[in-house]
């Protein structure tokens, strides 16, 4: 049986979040360009194609891909007020079954950090993952110097788990990163979803 192209789409506030579409190469790679100094720090080291549209077309293409193989959903950011393209966000390694779970990663252009566009959109994306994909658990991990990324998991309801040591190459090293989980009955506190 093959499958069909799924579309996703959530809205929030202020935003639409949807996967990535081929048109959507010049707004990203600008985006993602003038933002490096920014997001590299935090990230894993980019390749040398980085931003390239054939490395694009590939990110479209795996988008579609675990979308309809119900492995990820990756979309963007995009404002509804001009309909500019502000990040992107992942719901990655859904996990079924007893597990119930997935992971989360997010990225901000540098224009339109602390304006609480990523509050919103893993809000929203959460929701979503706790009513319509049924999960129990969204997980997260970030940096622990990463104060901005902390503060708005924890501002999204997710509550501190530890320490994974060198859990991944960001910047060409392997570093340690503070775990984070939003639980869809959480009884250490509020989750804002369902």
């Amino acid at each position: 049986m093959r499958l069909g192209r799924r579309k996703l789409t959530i809205e929030t506030d202020r935003l639409t979040l949807r996967q990535p579409q081929h048109a959507d190469y010049r707004a990203w790679s600008d985006l993602r360009r003038d933002s490096a100094d920014f997001l590299q720090p935090w990230e894993p080291t980019w390749a040398e194609d980085h931003l390239t549209r054939k490395s694009f077309t590939n990110r479209v293409y795996w988008a579609q891909r675990a979308i309809n193989g119900d492995n990820a959903i990756p979309l963007f950011l995009i404002r509804r007020s001009d309909d500019r393209l502000v990040g992107a966000i992942t719901l990655d390694n859904l996990r079924r079954g007893p597990a119930q779970s997935g992971t989360l990663g997010y990225w901000i252009g540098a224009r339109y950090a602390r304006q609480g566009y990523m509050s919103e959109a893993i809000a929203g994306l959460v929701h979503h993952a706790f009513l319509k994909l049924d999960l129990s658990r969204v997980e997260a991990a970030c940096l622990p110097e990463n104060a901005a990324s902390r503060g708005v998991l924890e501002r999204a309801g997710f509550k501190y788990e530890g320490v994974a040591q060198s859990y991944l190459q960001i910047a060409g090293r392997w570093r340690n990163h503070v775990l984070y989980a939003n639980l869809r009955a959480d009884r250490r506190g509020r989750t804002g979803a369902g």
